[in-house]
């Protein structure tokens, strides 16, 4: 380890010692120096052993930069009148001395680093009570930043508050100007917040002018003289509520990790405030009439007995408690909830008339309204007195009676109805959703502009898009072929295919992710609200396998068809061959007698001669026509076509 830069004190000067030690810190890297001390210097070498050295010691632990030098102490062993970091014999200087310099540097950094580490979560906890205590926001944050600014050496601390849409910003407050609030900023000029904003992550930038982030505005952070920037996220979920942003231009340098880490808590602990703080204004303000018609609190009413006559007219129960969470009032409409008199009622603590299921929860409310807060709206599901189990929604308010010993308001409102309700409603949902996934058609939905808002299983299985990547990006008109989305959407308007709203099954095609065209069966139907088109869903049936096995059932019945003709024209060849045959048999047997009676040179040999060879053709052709297999046929006189006996006997031979 080579230590910081950063002269040694060397004390005194006159000491034999000193050879030695200056071999030491040049092995270091450093160099030495005397009395008065750098501000810079944080190490010492005092030898006790030289004339002198005492009192070189003393003078130095006495003096203002005693408190942050870690001393080395060259003694024989004697004992030293002063505490110091380490010591070293001076025969041991060459061997030792450089490894106590850095063993002494080492103990004095990781004092440092605990003294600031000390500090910084001094100041957290201070800033988190202010943040418990304060009453004024706008004080607060200015506070907030002032004491940043201070702590760290920054040239500015702001708190920034971004809009819903993350394109502007609103600085709540400043450290170099208290009377600077709700100022609005353009986020393209500050592409620090953006940063923080898009990853939600802290940003360090360490040499403003030469960051690539800053590039776009590089000429006005050079001009105000910026070099080191934090941007810390306001968060809160991992909801990104504002940014904590700090400039730098001299001082301590770039930020380091202990500051990072220091600021992250810093800025978790405001987001956190913020929050809380928006949520109890838009609380303040939502539930102010209710809170002003129930408990009057801005008119402080003289007893508790005038509010009593009010309650007796709600319709929600209403208890007031005292600082023990016991019943001073009860209105009938609570008496009526609980299934108890109001005699029976007053005194009695809460848990004993409400029996809850978790009976820490009703008292961490109560206890946190006796702190002076507002709590509304939690449910508690309770048992009556007479053993009617319900879910009361409850909300709880601060009072301040000393007279009557008020402490809180508590209204009551039944919502076991509603509750079973929602969950019914819920578990149809539910059900509904695994019905639609369980379906073995495609069902898409999308809202009128086309955005896709159901996307099942079979639909990812057609499509080829995931439920994720249709439900985040794909337009339901990418699914159709060019123009094929407008028609559908005419004819679902139209009265025509199953009335105004709804479009009965026909043969359409989808578009694959892949670009593939995929035949399928498609209905569709107009969802409707209050009269209002809302959206469309279409069910889809692929019909790929339908149409495979329709071409192939196709085939089969040309095969069968050709099958029978074959069969019948065998059938009639057969039956005309064997018909045919014993009468020719008989005409050339009868034939070749004449001719053995006539003489050859008699010219009725010749005719008998003609009968006898043309009966013989016709006996060959009643052969061919016996060996039928297949139907073939052949043109004859005109577009007439006949049996060409010789193709279709010729498979036989």
């Amino acid at each position: 380890m080579v230590l910081p830069i950063k002269p040694v004190v060397v004390l005194p000067e006159s000491a034999p010692s000193r050879p030695a030690v200056l071999r030491a810190l040049q092995q270091l890297g450093v160099s030495a120096a005397g009395l008065p001390v750098p501000s810079e210097s944080d190490l010492a070498v005092v030898d006790v052993t030289a004339p002198g050295g005492d009192a070189a010691l003393e003078q130095l632990l006495a003096s203002p930069a005693g408190n942050r030098l870690s001393v080395v102490a060259i003694t024989d062993g004697a004992l030293l009148e002063r505490e110091v970091a380490d010591v070293v014999a001076p025969q041991s200087l060459d061997a030792e001395l450089v490894l106590r310099l850095k063993r002494a540097h080492a103990r004095r950094t990781t004092y440092r680093e605990a003294r600031a580490r000390q500090r910084d979560l001094q100041v957290l906890l201070e800033l988190t009570a202010r943040y418990a205590e304060a009453s004024d926001v706008d004080e607060l944050l200015h506070e907030v930043t002032r004491r940043l600014a201070d702590e760290m050496e920054i040239d500015r601390a702001a708190l920034v508050l971004l809009d819903e849409e993350n394109a502007t910003g609103t600085i709540l407050a400043a450290s170099d100007d208290a009377s600077l609030k709700d100022l609005k900023i353009d986020l393209k000029q500050y592409p620090e917040i953006r940063e923080v904003v898009r990853t939600g992550k802290p940003v360090i930038v360490e040499d403003a002018p030469s960051h690539p982030l800053l590039e776009d505005v590089r000429d006005k952070v050079a001009a105000r003289g910026i070099r080191n920037i934090a941007a810390m996220p306001l968060a809160v979920r991992n909801k990104v509520l504002g940014v904590l942003l700090l400039r730098r231009s001299s001082g301590r340098g770039a930020f380091v990790n202990r500051e990072v880490d220091f600021l992250t808590t810093v800025a978790h602990a405001t987001a956190v405030a913020l929050r809380n703080a928006r949520q109890l204004d838009a609380e303040r303000g939502r539930r102010e009439r209710e809170k002003s018609a129930r408990i009057a609190a801005e008119e402080r009413a003289e007893a508790l007995r005038q509010y009593e006559s009010y309650f007796e007219h709600l319709s929600d129960g209403v208890a007031i408690l005292d600082d023990k969470a016991c019943v001073l009032s009860l209105n009938p409409a609570g008496r009526k909830l609980l299934d108890v008199e109001l005699d029976e009622a007053k005194g009695r603590h809460i848990n004993a008339l409400t029996n809850p299921s978790d009976d820490g929860l009703l008292m961490e409310v109560l206890n946190s309204v006796s702190q002076g807060k507002t709590r509304s709206d939690f449910d508690v599901p309770v048992r009556t007195l007479a053993g009617r189990r319900l879910t009361l929604s409850l909300s709880a308010a601060p009072l301040d009676f000393e007279r009557d010993k008020a402490v809180a308001i508590l209204t009551l409102r039944d919502v076991t109805r509603a509750r079973a309700l929602a969950d019914e409603l819920q578990k149809t949902k539910d059900y509904l959703e695994r019905l639609i996934d369980s379906s073995v058609d495609a069902i898409i939905a999308a809202d009128m502009k086309g955005k896709v808002i159901l996307f099942n299983k079979a639909a990812e299985s057609i499509c080829g898009w995931t439920s994720e990547q249709a439900l985040e990006s794909l337009d339901v008109q990418r699914l159709y072929p060019k123009g094929q989305a407008r028609e559908v959407m005419t004819a679902l308007r139209s009265n025509q295919g199953g009335g105004v709203g709804r479009l009965a099954q026909s043969r359409r095609e989808i578009i694959h992710k892949n670009g593939d065209r995929i035949p399928v069966s498609m209905s569709a139907a107009i969802i409707y609200e209050g009269g209002r088109e809302i959206g469309t869903v279409g069910i889809f049936t692929d019909l790929r396998d339908r149409l495979k096995l329709e071409r192939k059932l196709s085939d089969a019945e040309t095969r069968l068809e050709e099958s029978e003709k074959n069969k019948v024209l065998m059938a009639l060849a057969g039956a005309a061959a064997h018909e045919l045959n014993q009468p020719l048999t008989s005409v050339m047997g009868y034939a070749e007698l004449v001719k053995r009676k006539i003489p050859e040179t008699e010219p009725s040999f010749r005719y008998v001669d003609v009968i006898y060879r043309e009966a013989e053709r016709m006996a060959e052709i009643v052969r061919k026509i016996g060996k039928i297999t297949r139907y073939e046929v052949k043109e004859y006189v005109g577009d007439q076509t006949i049996v060409d006996i010789d193709k279709a006997a010729a498979h036989e031979e």
